[in-house]
């Protein structure tokens, strides 16, 4: 009886925690949702605090408890949308057998791709021009590094199966741009080889914006079989056995 009269209290102490920890997660949530609805409509450029609050039916000064500032705003959707184009390719490059670098490769591309043309405003964010007046902090660093990392480790991979490492002649310069790289993110991946996969990295992004911002119109009929095309061949450029 005694243990029960003791345990009582703690447990009615921790309810209202929780609660209040549930309701500040669920309108972070919604602030979070109207403010990328504003993305579509305003631009990050012209999101606005009191926009996103008077759309909630709110005082700014709530929404300010919140996000503090527009720009601590966009850092957290900037973290989400990094977060959620990297969480797609790696679980569609996870599906794949390890073996299969091709097709590891493709699956992360086709990914990317989907994620951008289901959330164009939020790949714009991360993906597009800058937004006049925002400096990124290093909480979007680890995010942003997502879709990379999974080409890092295919490369690593690669060279684990024997692919040996190109000759294309590389400048001094640009190597020694890499080596910082290779010692910290890239260890075990040859400069060459290294050099091509972020060729590839690049250009996926490059093929992903073309056809996003409208670039491809009367030019590409099939914009998907397009895609699979330039990603099949930077593939086989890496050094991937990428069929078709």
């Amino acid at each position: 009886m005694t243990e029960v009269d003791h345990a009582a209290p703690a447990t009615t102490r921790s309810a209202p925690a929780t609660a209040r920890a549930r309701a500040r997660a669920e309108l972070t949530r919604e602030i979070k949702d109207t403010a990328r609805r504003h993305l579509a409509t305003e631009g990050a450029a012209g999101l606005s605090l009191r926009a996103v609050a008077r759309d909630l039916g709110m005082v700014s000064s709530a929404v300010y408890r919140y996000f503090p500032s527009r720009d601590d705003l966009l850092t957290a959707l900037i973290v989400d949308a990094y977060d959620a184009i990297g969480a797609a390719a790696e679980a569609a490059e996870a599906s794949r057998p390890r073996r299969d670098l091709g097709g590891r490769w493709m699956a992360i591309c086709r990914a990317v791709r989907g994620w951008a043309l289901d959330h164009p405003h939020e790949y714009s964010l991360i993906y597009g021009s800058p937004v006049p007046g925002y400096a990124a902090p290093t909480d979007t660093v680890d995010p942003a590094t997502r879709v990379a990392a999974l080409l890092l480790q295919l490369l690593r991979d690669a060279v684990d199966a024997g692919l040996d490492e190109p000759d294309d002649p590389l400048p001094a310069r640009v190597r020694n741009d890499l080596r910082p790289m290779q010692e910290t993110y890239a260890t075990g991946i040859p400069a060459r080889l290294l050099a091509r996969g972020m060729l590839a990295w690049s250009s996926l992004f490059g093929a992903v914006g073309f056809e996003l911002f409208g670039h491809l119109h009367n030019v590409v009929d099939d914009h998907e079989a397009y895609f699979d095309h330039q990603m099949a061949a930077l593939g086989r450029y890496i050094g991937f056995p990428v069929k078709g």
